[in-house]
């Protein structure tokens, strides 16, 4: 082990969970292979990296990350009402459903479909987990300077 600390242009290899506020797992590397990122390349909320900062490996610790530092609020001008003919190649419509959705910029989007009827279907695009406070577990199983290739 050695004694880098966790900061701008290091890649950190790493064990994690992401827990609701009532314990239940959203996802995990404990039971896998662990995690690899690199710190600042935009691919892990800020919120979530920010509490890494400054750990090194062997390190074992754990967060409390509200809405505003994982991922955002839920934004009610994210739920859009889209007629039911708009669905019309797909069999059994259920609630839950996450289906891919092309924007405005030609880009991908996933949309969960949150209430169906005859005539509608309520789509929410906001991230599941929007509005929810989130326990983040860490592990930090090694930390090096970002090679250069």
């Amino acid at each position: 082990m050695n004694d880098l600390k966790i900061g701008a242009g290091t890649q950190v290899t790493l064990h994690f969970a992401l827990l609701l506020e009532d314990g239940q797992p959203v996802d995990s590397t404990f039971d896998r292979d662990p995690a690899h990122l690199i710190i600042g390349d935009g691919n892990l909320p800020e919120g979530f990296e920010a509490c890494l900062q400054g750990l090194m490996a062997g390190q074992r610790e754990t967060f409390t990350v509200p809405p505003e530092k994982a991922f955002g609020q839920h934004n009610p001008s994210n739920v859009q009402l889209l007629s039911r003919s708009d669905f019309s190649n797909i069999d059994e419509l259920e609630v839950g459903m996450i289906l891919g959705f092309t924007d405005k910029a030609g880009g991908e989007l996933p949309g969960m479909i949150a209430e169906v009827n005859d005539r509608q279907v309520q789509v929410d695009f906001n991230h599941p987990l929007a509005g929810r406070t989130l326990t983040f577990e860490v592990e930090i199983l090694d930390v090096k300077p970002v090679s250069i290739q």
